[in-house]
């Protein structure tokens, strides 16, 4: 597993800055420099696309409202182009189907205005963080190839399968973690954040789908496995299980 490419050493960590709204964008990107990056701003959708291809960005910051070309047509044309920068979306619009639609095309976090800068921030810090760890938008274990941008799974067998939001992201944190098991109330909080938690119930059924999916005898999994009373491990490359020794006739 290759982990996304990080800052070269001595380089400060770069944000594209998306926002047409003059006071906002020069108070964001003062406070962003103030913690030590280093940031351009971008006050519509042509010139984002333009300093997205040619700066190369550790972040995005990219509001959804924007003149011409919005926020989501934005995102959808460079992750079609292959670019995995992280997208941190802003919106004055922040109904649950407006959140889902800016990941669907390719954001990693969305924040509602008004919103307070400190959350703004952390939101920040916590994306450039999973950049470093998180893999990259291709992933392959046991003859089975996933694709995070296009929430689409190649199985061994050939098959194409589209994945939900949520089986996505559960997927996304095992990998990460893979080989460590994984607490209930850790992938509570990744997955579903501050929304109305679900029962663990639901977290079983998503993990079966997965094993349905990927397994290749779901009844007795060899890469997602219930640790009890806990959470799951992800295995990628299991051990193979030892064959029993033939037992001797008597004679």
């Amino acid at each position: 597993m290759k982990p996304l490419d990080t800052p070269p050493a001595g380089r400060a960590i770069r944000v594209l800055l998306v926002e047409d709204e003059p006071a906002l964008a020069a108070a964001l990107a003062d406070n962003l420099e103030g913690e030590g990056y280093s940031v351009e701003i971008a006050p519509d959708g042509s010139t984002a696309l333009k300093r997205w291809a040619s700066w190369d960005p550790d972040l995005v910051v990219l509001d959804v409202m924007l003149p011409g070309l919005d926020g989501l047509q934005v995102c959808r044309q460079m992750r079609a182009l292959g670019h995995t920068t992280p997208v941190l979306f802003l919106s004055a619009k922040g109904a649950p189907e407006e959140r889902v639609e800016g990941l669907k095309v390719g954001g990693d976090d969305y924040l509602a205005k008004p919103f307070h800068l400190p959350e703004f921030l952390l939101r920040v810090r916590n994306l450039l963080r999973r950049r470093a760890e998180t893999p990259s938008a291709l992933y392959e274990f046991a003859g089975h190839r996933i694709d995070f941008r296009a929430w689409t799974a190649y199985l061994k067998d050939g098959r194409k399968e589209a994945l939900g939001e949520r089986e996505m992201a559960i997927l996304r944190l095992l990998v990460e973690r893979a080989g460590e098991v994984v607490s209930r109330d850790e992938i509570l909080d990744r997955v579903w954040g501050q929304e109305v938690f679900p029962s663990s119930r639901t977290i079983d059924n998503f993990v079966l789908r997965l094993r349905r999916l990927f397994e290749p005898n779901p009844a007795h999994p060899v890469h997602f496995h219930t640790v009890w009373g806990v959470g799951y491990r992800f295995t990628p490359n299991p051990e193979p299980r030892p064959e029993a020794s033939p037992t001797k006739e008597p004679t």
